[in-house]
């Protein structure tokens, strides 16, 4: 059987999977599927679980999206934080938790630098009336 070496890359980590017959991801236009062989292509995956198959199991993978890239029989998977796990109930909850709380982190962070640039810009406007 065919196969190909699929790299996870994060911030903090680095996986290369050897072995892999099949991978199973999400973009905005649905899912989809890649081979051994496939051609070169480039995907946004969407937040939520891919899972990929290798001549043992099907493994899951958890991410707050990410970029696909898939040349010369390797899949590239770069992003911010990645989960694997085997069993679906685990790596679900995992999703749940860990993933949804750094989503939430992200978005008070923004919230925060919209403030932050309201006030410099409610400040930049005081200082042009008084000159």
């Amino acid at each position: 059987m065919k196969t190909f070496e699929l790299h996870l890359q994060s911030a903090a980590k680095y996986e290369k999977v050897e072995g892999v017959t099949s991978f199973v991801g999400q973009d905005d236009s649905g899912s989809f599927g890649i081979w051994a062989g496939h051609g070169r292509m480039m995907s946004v995956l969407v937040y939520g679980l891919s899972r990929f198959k290798t001549e043992d199991a099907w493994t899951y993978l958890a991410l707050p999206g990410g970029i696909l890239y898939f040349v010369d029989n390797a899949l590239y998977i770069t992003t911010r934080r990645y989960f694997l796990d085997d069993s679906y109930q685990r790596i679900s909850g995992t999703l749940l938790d860990e993933l949804l709380a750094e989503e939430d982190s992200l978005r008070t962070l923004k919230e925060n630098i919209y403030r932050l640039e309201q006030e410099m810009l409610r400040r930049l406007w005081q200082i042009e009336r008084r000159v």
